[in-house]
């Protein structure tokens, strides 16, 4: 993860919704809010969602793919950028899960849930 400002980590703390961008297989866009996390000190965003939803076909058909994470409160806003997997072992839904508890509210119970992880590899916005 390129190096960010205090700034950037509040921001990415605050509560916000996000959008996720996947790619179809088509190539085009596929744009939906979500929760999100950010685990600074690895680089990592993760989304917490069901295993059969169509972000994580998408994220699956390709192996690992580009994804974009963006929040936005006004004039401030912050878009993370990198290469997404599914993650599925209970492990690391468990740890995505409490994540987002802290930053929304605890999630209701899914057995379905997978974690979106995000290599954050570029940075952009008002707040980065």
């Amino acid at each position: 993860m390129p190096p960010v400002s205090d700034e950037f980590e509040a921001f990415w703390r605050e509560r916000h919704l996000c959008t996720l961008t996947t790619v179809r297989p088509d190539g085009t866009p596929h744009v939906v809010p979500v929760g999100a996390t950010m685990d600074f000190e690895n680089g990592v965003a993760r989304v917490i969602t069901s295993g059969d939803s169509a972000k994580v076909r998408h994220i699956l058909k390709a192996g690992s793919a580009p994804a974009a994470l963006c929040q936005v409160d006004g004039r401030r806003w912050s878009t993370v950028e990198g290469r997404a997997v599914v993650v599925q072992d209970a492990e690391a839904v468990a740890d995505a899960e409490n994540r987002y508890a802290q930053r929304y509210k605890t999630p209701r119970v899914n057995p379905r849930r997978v974690v979106i992880e995000i290599t954050v590899t570029k940075v952009l916005g008002t707040v980065k």
